[in-house]
């Protein structure tokens, strides 16, 4: 079996707690660490698109080190142990991590699968190019937030005009993200076992209110009036040209937590 595991950069916690669990795992199992949590160990590592040929990831640290991890463990299920964080994605506390770890490796080992539940991811799209898939949220704006910028952006759903207006940018988010950006641009919080996706205006002239669609439907932004951007999960970013429809839709590929599920209104509270 292998076993990959991401550390926060920089945080001698996750670096200490990823050489306890490598420590004690078995001789049979096989564990890739990141490259700077091996640097910080002074072993070997692999990048974090190598974690896809894993058979569970084990992210340390907060839900930023959750969706680094992610982009490289494709369909593979991520364990989330939570480092003091906002653990939305990440349930498994450091005094239990060792222990989970293990228990799942021996689930692994005696049925042949890792338990997991799976999330939505979002894709944007347009003709020849599609943005990595984004676990929280997608958004097109312009080329500059605030008074005198953004840009003139249509909404459609599923083929149909919800809004036209001026705006920084339209967001999309999972209900995952629900709790991140989407949520500081005044949008819903949406509970994880609701089936939906929503539609946040950020900063329009004439406001918009949040819209929540149905978690397959596809959601179209027409920019105009400015160049801009569209950006997956606050990382991966493409300039658009005035005039570009960018598509957003439910990823082909979800994402797969491991773990015990984390409480959503007791994470919650660490937001205030």
């Amino acid at each position: 079996m292998n076993v990959g595991i991401v550390g926060q950069k920089g945080n001698d916690r996750a670096t200490s707690l990823a050489g306890e669990i490598e420590s004690t795992l078995r001789d049979d199992v096989t564990v890739q660490l990141d490259t700077a949590t091996a640097t910080a160990l002074d072993r070997s590592g692999v990048d974090v698109t190598a974690m896809a040929e894993c058979d569970l990831v084990v992210s340390i640290g907060g839900d930023g080190t959750f969706l680094y991890a992610a982009r490289g463990a494709g369909s593979t299920p991520i364990m989330g142990v939570n480092l003091g964080e906002v653990g939305f994605l990440n349930a498994v506390a450091p005094d239990d991590a060792v222990e989970a770890v293990a228990d799942e490796v021996a689930h692994v080992e005696e049925t042949g699968s890792v338990r997991s539940r799976e999330l939505t991811r979002l894709q944007a799209k347009n003709g020849d190019w599609a943005l990595e898939p984004a676990i929280n949220e997608i958004v097109v704006q312009g080329r500059q937030r605030g008074h005198g910028n953004g840009a003139d952006l249509t909404v459609r759903v599923d083929g149909d005009t919800y809004s036209t207006g001026h705006a920084d940018g339209v967001l999309v988010a999972t209900p995952t993200g629900s709790t991140a950006y989407n949520l500081s641009e005044g949008g819903p919080l949406v509970h994880p076992t609701v089936p939906a996706i929503v539609v946040t205006e950020m900063c329009g002239a004439e406001s918009m209110p949040s819209l929540a669609v149905d978690a397959d439907a596809t959601v179209e932004i027409e920019l105009a009036g400015s160049s801009g951007y569209v950006v997956s999960d606050g990382r991966a970013n493409r300039e658009i040209e005035a005039g570009t429809t960018v598509t957003v839709t439910a990823a082909e590929e979800p994402v797969r937590v491991a773990g015990p599920r984390a409480n959503f209104f007791e994470a919650l509270s660490k937001l205030q």
